[in-house]
């Protein structure tokens, strides 16, 4: 029947919730302060940079799937002005506006 549900779909769902709810709730159910080794809070410094860039870089750098080949794609000037005044004035706020004033003309005016 269309309509219903398996019992390996439910096995699964029931073992996903359950590990769900132990993951979140792990810290509370300890009874005594825990945290973090030393070399595990240096990790996670580099951990939102390891983020972003595994985010921005493909996309900047990536059409559908393959790598750019033209210097003719507004994303690379974009992420270029957006690079340059990030390091000039570390302001993210910045770095968004003339990374979008540069990437939609570019985009929309000239079809890049």
């Amino acid at each position: 029947m269309p309509g219903e549900t398996d019992a390996w779909t439910l096995l699964a769902i029931a073992g996903l919730a359950a590990m769900t709810v132990l993951s979140r709730c792990f810290f509370f159910i300890l009874d005594r302060p825990w945290s973090l080794p030393d070399w595990a809070h240096r990790a996670l410094n580099y951990a939102p940079v390891a983020a972003l860039a595994g985010v921005v870089v493909p996309e900047v750098v990536m059409a559908d799937g393959h790598l750019v080949t033209s210097w003719q794609d507004a994303r690379l000037f974009a992420a270029l002005a957006g690079a340059i005044v990030y390091f000039w004035r570390r302001s993210v706020l910045l770095t968004l506006v003339l990374g979008m004033a540069v990437f939609l003309p570019l985009h929309l005016r000239m079809g890049w």
